[in-house]
Formats: C-alpha cells, structure tokens, sequence
C-alpha cells in the first residue's frame, strides 16, 4: 500500500494556484496543502507557495508511509 501525492491545478480559471493532495490508501480523508503563486493573491489568501506546499506534502507523505511499514 502506498501513500499518493497529486498535484491539482486550478488553470486556466485561476493561474499560479492550486494544492497537493496525500491520499491514503486505506481510504482516511486526503490531505490538502494548498498554494498560490500570485503574489498579490497570495498575500490575502496567505497560502504558501507552490514550493512551500509540495515540501510539506512530501514531508507528511513520507512520514506516512514510513508508519505502513
């Protein structure tokens, strides 16, 4: 069993923004970590950035897994 880490966009409707989604395997609710690139969007949703997000879904993915071992 293995922890999925998708990426979603929201292009064309809303450029430079979207989420990571953790999905489990054994069907426990996923995990968003959502982002916008848009500096100005940005500093009023005050989500990360694309970077920011996808670390720390990387961080919970692997942290994750490691538990399923």
């Amino acid at each position: 069993m293995k922890i999925r880490l998708l990426k979603h966009t929201a292009e064309p409707e809303v450029p430079d923004s979207g989420s990571y989604e953790v999905r489990f395997p054994d069907g426990q609710p996923s995990v968003f970590f959502y982002f916008d690139d848009n500096p100005g969007c940005a500093s009023i949703t005050r989500r990360m950035t694309s970077e920011e997000a996808g670390r720390k879904a990387q961080e919970l993915a692997r942290i994750e897994q490691d538990k399923l071992k």
